[in-house]
């Protein structure tokens, strides 16, 4: 299997990214680390190998990106807005930095998924609902899709622009016809050990009902008792559902 790491550099984070890029042919799949993580978070927790059919068979090129939570959501001496505002530099790392290294790894423009597992899921649903032209698909795996549990202050509009359960209540008119055309959630939780005490489970629930209710296509599976907050339940999620969008 290919494995290339490659690092992009941010002139508003100040910093360079890494993406590890996995196998040569296939739909390309973007993945964000859970909290705070990084790139080789995926692979070293063996998501990865639950995938290595699908790469090793030409359905699947999967590309893990850094995240840069500890300087956004995860800065608790900010107020949530500017916390917003910084994790919206990161979205522009991802749109004018990654987006563009996947597009010439692919040999041209193909439609990607976004997945992640944890805060990583909010990543992916988020990134998919503000640019669902390039994400027309998110798969998350035990997400919180609220960030008010996240912390205090003034929530302005880039905190409501990037907080599923606001922006998401919000939407109407002709951007509401757009999406309902174009995008695809798959929201996906367990029943057990930490699903509720991370508010997974609940918020994976209340987000998929406000999602159907404004007539988003959003698919909501929910695992049994037996199925925790961790990564062997993420193992067997993502290799039963991602498939069916290769």
């Amino acid at each position: 299997m290919r494995r290339h790491v490659v690092e992009l550099w941010s002139p508003e984070l100040g910093w360079s990214p890494r993406v590890i890029a996995y196998g040569s042919y296939g739909r390309p799949v973007l993945v964000f680390p859970s909290s705070e993580g990084r790139a080789e978070d995926y692979e070293n927790n063996g998501m990865v190998d639950a995938l290595r059919p699908l790469i090793d068979g030409g359905r699947l090129k999967l590309y893990c990106l850094d995240s840069w939570d500890s300087g956004s959501w995860y800065r608790h001496d900010l107020p949530l807005e500017e916390r917003a505002q910084r994790h919206e530099a990161y979205e522009r790392w991802v749109a004018d930095g990654a987006v563009p290294f996947v597009d010439a790894d692919c040999g041209g423009r193909q439609e990607m998924v976004l997945t992640g597992c944890s805060f990583g899921a909010y990543h992916a649903v988020n990134t998919a609902l503000r640019r669902a032209d390039l994400f027309p698909v998110a798969v998350g795996l035990s997400g919180v899709y609220d960030l008010g549990v996240l912390g205090w202050g003034h929530q302005g509009s880039s905190y409501y622009f990037n907080n599923p359960m606001s922006s998401v209540g919000g939407l109407d008119g002709d951007h509401l016809g757009w999406l309902q055309s174009r995008l695809s959630l798959l929201l996906v939780a367990g029943q057990g050990m930490w699903e509720d005490t991370t508010g997974a489970l609940e918020s994976t629930l209340r987000f998929s009902d406000l999602a159907a209710s404004k007539g988003l296509r959003v698919e909501t599976d929910i695992w049994g008792h037996d199925v925790p907050h961790d990564w062997p339940s993420w193992r067997a999620q993502i290799a039963h559902h991602l498939p069916r969008f290769l």
